[in-house]
């Protein structure tokens, strides 16, 4: 379990802004961050500055979280672990273009992110399958199209979309 603890507190420091600083020793940092944190502390002096903070850092946000929040980050734990080093890069690439949107630009994506979640599976099965079955010649042609709509239209494509999705269902 210290272990785990370990390795969710390094995934968060990666990928999670945090509030703590640990620009000193190891007596810095709180009790709580010492328990999470327990496995650097041999040779906390020897990791640089900056990693440090990151995992105080981190160690912070785990504090935080609920059971849920954290039950849902040992899981994205486990999903990271099992990746190959080929799609942890596109994850990361995938996050820093993510971090350079404006902040309505990800809270559209995080909108559209939730409205596919909460698809039926089968309707995201068969959205991601179609999505796979484009060249990459179409997919780049349907991303073109979309950012070459005028704002009004993607408003009211959205628009018929929530309302085919709210649509009574006839059996």
């Amino acid at each position: 379990m210290a272990r785990t603890s370990l390795l969710i507190a390094l995934f968060i420091t990666l990928l999670l802004p945090g509030v703590a600083s640990a620009r000193g020793n190891w007596n810095d940092l709180s009790h709580e961050q010492q328990r999470i944190l327990k496995r650097f502390e041999p040779r906390w002096d020897q990791i640089p500055e900056k990693r440090r903070e990151r995992l105080a850092r981190g160690a912070e946000r785990w504090m935080q979280m609920t059971p849920e929040q954290r039950q849902k980050s040992r899981q994205r734990l486990k999903r990271w672990q099992k990746m190959t080093p080929e799609q942890r890069t596109e994850v990361r690439k995938r996050y820093q273009r993510f971090r350079q949107m404006s902040p309505e630009q990800q809270e559209r994506l995080r909108q559209k992110h939730q409205w596919f979640k909460s698809l039926p599976s089968e309707k995201r099965r068969l959205l991601r399958q179609r999505w796979r079955n484009l060249s990459s010649e179409q997919r780049q042609r349907v991303r073109e199209r979309w950012h070459n709509t005028a704002s009004e239209q993607r408003q009211r494509l959205r628009q018929r979309m929530q309302n085919y999705r709210n649509r009574p269902r006839t059996r």
